[in-house]
C-alpha cells in the first residue's frame, strides 16, 4: 500500500510505529507502484535513521516499462540494472534481501543465480530468495548453486493463508528440509478473511475485492462463494471463540504454522496496522487448529491465490 493509497506521510507513520514495536524486516518490490513503494520505504528509514536495523527485501523480474521488452524477467541485464535502480531508490548501499519476484522458464535458473551472485559479492546485495517458486523449481536452484559454486536462494515468499494451504503438500516441507525460510504473502487472502465483506451486499468502494477481484480477471476467481462459505464458518467459530477478531486469528494460525518464518502484512492505515500486530500476541489451541482443518483440510485449496499448483504436479509456468 505505501506509495499507492496509502499517503508518504502515513507509510513513514507506520514505518516508525512497526520499528518502535519491535518489526525489523520491512519487504517491498521494484514494480510495487512502479518505484513509488521503494522510495517511500527509503525515505522512511532515512528520516528515522534506523536503517541498520531493518533487514530490508525487495524483488525483480516484473516489467518496469511496458514500452520497453527489455524491461523485465530474470535475466541478467534486466536484474543487474533493477538492483541498481532499487539501491537509488531505497536510499541505501545494500539490499538485504534480493528476491526473483516469478519463476521464468525461459531463462535459465543459472543464468539468474549468476548475476545475483555477481551482486552479492559486489556487495550490493547480502541475501538471494524467490518468491512464488515451486518445491522443484528451488530443488533444481540448489542443485545448480552446489555444482556451479554459487551463493543458493536461503528464502521463498509463497501465497499461503487458510483458504489456499497447498504450500503444506511439498513446498513447507522442502522449506523446513533444505533450511529455506518461509514468508507468505497475502496471509489474509487480500482481505477477504478480514470478514469484511458479506455475499448479500456489494463490495465497499475501495476495498481489494472492490478494485481488484471484480475487475481484474486474473484474479477474480479468488472471489468465489467457497471462500465467503469459509468467511462465515471461520466468523462463526472465532466469535464462539472470543478474545481476537478474525483477521488476528487468520494471521496467527498462519505464523503458527511449522516452517514459517514471518507472514506478511500488507496495512493501508495504521488501524490495521495495530490490529494486525496484536495476532502475534495470540497463542492458538489444538482445537483452533483442529477447527480450521475441518473447515479446509491440510493441503487443499478453496480460493486460488496463483495459478501455480504447489502440489506434486507442478508443472513449469
Amino acid at each position: 500500500m505505501f506509495g499507492g493509497k496509502t499517503t508518504p506521510e502515513d507509510s513513514y507513520a507506520i514505518i516508525d510505529h512497526a520499528l518502535d514495536m519491535g518489526v525489523n524486516f520491512l519487504d517491498t518490490a521494484n514494480v510495487y507502484t512502479f518505484g513509488r513503494s521503494e522510495e517511500v520505504t527509503g525515505e522512511a528509514l532515512k528520516r528515522n535513521g534506523k536503517r541498520a536495523r531493518v533487514f530490508l527485501a525487495t524483488k525483480v523480474y516484473n516489467v518496469m516499462d511496458p514500452s520497453d521488452p527489455m524491461s523485465g524477467g530474470n535475466n541478467r541485464r534486466h536484474i543487474i540494472e533493477q538492483c541498481d535502480a532499487s539501491l537509488k531508490r531505497l536510499q541505501t548501499d545494500y539490499i538485504d534481501l534480493y528476491q526473483l519476484h516469478r519463476p521464468q522458464s525461459s531463462v535459465p535458473i543459472d543464468e539468474a543465480l549468476r548475476a545475483i551472485d555477481d551482486l552479492i559479492r559486489a556487495g550490493k546485495v547480502r541475501y538471494a530468495g524467490t518468491t512464488t517458486f515451486a518445491a522443484w523449481q528451488l530443488m533444481e536452484s540448489v542443485a545448480v548453486s552446489k555444482e556451479q559454486h554459487l551463493n543458493r536462494f536461503v528464502s521463498e515468499q509463497p501465497p499461503y493463508n487458510i483458504l489456499d494451504r497447498r504450500i503444506e503438500r511439498e513446498l513447507a516441507p522442502f522449506a523446513r528440509t533444505y533450511g529455506f525460510a518461509l514468508i507468505p504473502w497475502s496471509p489474509l487472502a487480500g482481505g477477504i478473511l478480514t470478514g469484511k465483506y458479506d455475499r448479500t451486499q456489494p463490495p465497499p468502494e475501495g476495498t481489494r475485492v472492490a478494485d481488484a477481484y471484480l475487475k481484474n480477471p486474473a484474479i477474480s476467481k479468488r472471489w468465489n462463494d467457497g471462500a465467503l462459505d469459509v468467511v462465515e464458518a471461520l466468523r462463526a467459530y472465532v466469535e464462539q471463540r472470543g478474545g481476537c477478531t478474525l483477521s488476528q486469528f487468520a494471521l496467527a494460525w498462519v505464523a503458527a504454522q511449522s516452517g514459517i518464518t514471518a507472514p506478511i502484512i500488507g496495512p493501508r492505515t495504521m488501524q490495521q496496522f495495530e490490529d494486525n500486530m496484536a495476532a502475534f500476541e495470540l497463542k492458538l489451541t489444538d482445537e483452533d487448529f483442529a477447527a480450521v482443518d475441518a473447515i479446509v483440510p491440510p493441503g487443499e485449496m478453496v480460493s486460488p491465490f496463483y495459478e501455480a499448483d504447489f502440489g506434486p504436479h507442478q508443472h513449469r509456468i
